[in-house]
């Protein structure tokens, strides 16, 4: 079956923000790790626990995805010759995907308040302060990435439903 689906497009760019993420993890969790070891500020000393503490979820989440690429590509291609697989299968899968994301974004916005929250209302709290930019700053990034991970998820799931009901051939 020949189809239009941008199955490549959505698995490149997945793999290249799963890059990113590992990225950026090892970026936070340097930065982290050296305010720990070097200062001797509280403020930098609390704040290289939420940046080590995501890094680290932004560094297994980055290899997970970057590693399971390869294999999606190939089930999808597998799936384009028996489009019930597709509806059975890949749709289900994006759709459960798509609702994730939802619950990340919740869970994102919290931490970016709560790390706001700290900051400001906290000035003279190091400790807090700390934390509070710490946890702004990652989960800021975190939605800021899982905001397009998203945008681009929603147009391929769009395609993904239109090759099942023979809209994109």
């Amino acid at each position: 079956m020949q189809t239009n689906i941008q199955y490549q497009t959505y698995f490149n760019a997945e793999r290249n923000e799963s890059i990113l993420f590992i990225a950026m993890g090892l970026i936070a969790c340097s930065i982290g790790v050296y305010f720990l070891l070097k200062s001797d500020q509280a403020f930098y000393k609390a704040m290289s626990w939420p940046l080590i503490a995501v890094a680290i979820i932004q560094l297994v989440v980055g290899s997970t995805v970057l590693f399971r690429t390869p294999s999606d590509i190939r089930k999808i291609e597998s799936y384009l010759q028996e489009p019930q697989q597709i509806e059975r299968i890949e749709i289900p899968r994006m759709q459960q995907v798509m609702k994730n994301f939802s619950l990340y974004k919740k869970i994102e916005i919290t931490l970016l308040c709560i790390g706001m929250g700290c900051f400001i209302f906290f000035p003279s709290n190091e400790v807090l302060k700390g934390i509070g930019l710490g946890l702004f700053i990652q989960a800021g990034v975190m939605l800021l990435l899982d905001f397009f991970a998203e945008a681009r998820g929603r147009v391929y799931l769009q395609e993904l439903i239109d090759v099942v009901s023979g809209q994109l051939k």
